[in-house]
């Protein structure tokens, strides 16, 4: 194992960001920067042994600043939507960033689009901190965040959050890396195989913003029990695909043991499977539906389906929604997750 730091570039603002290189004995490579603690990069072999970089993105950090999709960032302090940017806390209602129409997304961006603190921790771990100060984009409370990033000889990336506040709040944090296991130049993640360990998801309406309804997958194109391609139903005439032109929906995850996969894509041309384990209830299938041809790694461009997200997490909108699991924390309780993706050949 080994991790390097170098220097990767400096903001629109002068700020200095920092590239940390883990490499692990089988040549798996992470990269990952300190604006937005972003998983930039990720080198996995094929089933020849041949290393492709599996995330779509950005070679520079103008990229990551003015075209990105969240391409690989750290997201928080609320992953995913909040209905009119209001949530209610004890009776006291606070009112956050609205920049999607009137929904608030992904925190308004605070964690995604500021620089991080690197820390390397050991020969194969690197640690972001970063605090948010209370009122930032309308939430409450000062927040001390950390996201620490671990590689394995088992070609597993791990991915652990921490947060802390001063103040009653809400927390939700997630990593909104796009995979495309046949390589960030290789063209449509359609034909990937997807399964999916989960009975029921949340239904949307036409503001992406969830219903309440736990709806079951049985009978609907939602259904990933038994693995299909992506693209099987992505595009049928069923009104929850026609609304996020495909899916863009949280999946509510049956609870496993340790040992079991989430979540397992596969990519038969390359041969890369993924499986992802996380204590999280809920993870977000998001497949680049609004995608549109943005300038990516090496001029490629992004366009629709060219990656696929996981952003495991508490489901959308969960704090104006009573029947969603919980999210709002005390003042000094802990917020801690991890979330890990595996790889192997087939």
């Amino acid at each position: 194992m080994s991790i390097e730091k170098i220097f990767y570039g400096a903001t629109s603002r002068g700020e200095d960001v920092y590239k940390y290189i883990i490499t692990n004995k089988n040549g798996l490579i992470a990269e990952i920067i300190s604006y937005g603690a972003t998983l930039d990069k990720l080198y996995v072999p094929d089933k020849d042994n041949v290393l492709d970089d599996i995330l779509i993105g950005f070679d520079d950090i103008a990229g990551h600043e003015t075209r990105s999709d969240y391409q690989g960032m750290t997201v928080g302090r609320y992953a995913n939507r909040i209905a009119k940017g209001k949530f209610t806390i004890d009776g006291k209602e606070y009112e956050v960033t609205h920049n999607e129409g009137e929904t608030c997304l992904h925190g308004g961006g605070e964690f995604s689009h500021n620089v991080w603190r690197g820390i390397i921790v050991d020969d194969n771990k690197v640690e972001f901190s970063f605090f948010s100060p209370d009122g930032s984009n309308g939430f409450p409370g000062n927040m001390n965040v950390t996201v620490t990033y671990t590689l394995d000889d088992r070609n597993a990336l791990s991915i652990e959050y921490s947060g802390v506040s001063d103040k009653k709040t809400i927390m939700n944090f997630t990593n909104h890396a796009y995979f495309n296991l046949g390589g960030f130049d290789s063209g449509s993640i359609c034909d990937h195989e997807l399964y999916i360990d989960a009975d029921y998801f949340t239904p949307i309406d036409a503001d992406s913003i969830p219903t309440g309804e736990l709806k079951a997958v049985e009978g609907t194109p939602f259904d990933f029990r038994t693995p299909k391609k992506i693209g099987e139903n992505i595009h049928d005439d069923y009104e929850q695909l026609t609304l996020a032109r495909g899916y863009d929906h949280n999946f509510c995850l049956n609870k496993k043991d340790d040992n079991s996969a989430n979540v397992v894509a596969y990519d038969e041309k390359s041969g890369r499977v993924m499986e992802m384990f996380t204590d999280l209830p809920g993870v977000q299938l998001y497949c680049g539906n609004f995608l549109d041809g943005i300038d990516g790694k090496e001029g490629t461009k992004m366009n629709q389906h060219a990656g696929f997200c996981l952003e495991t997490q508490v489901y959308p909108d969960s704090p104006n929604q009573k029947d969603f699991p919980d999210c709002i924390y005390d003042a000094g309780e802990e917020y801690k997750t991890k979330t890990v993706y595996k790889f192997s050949v087939k």
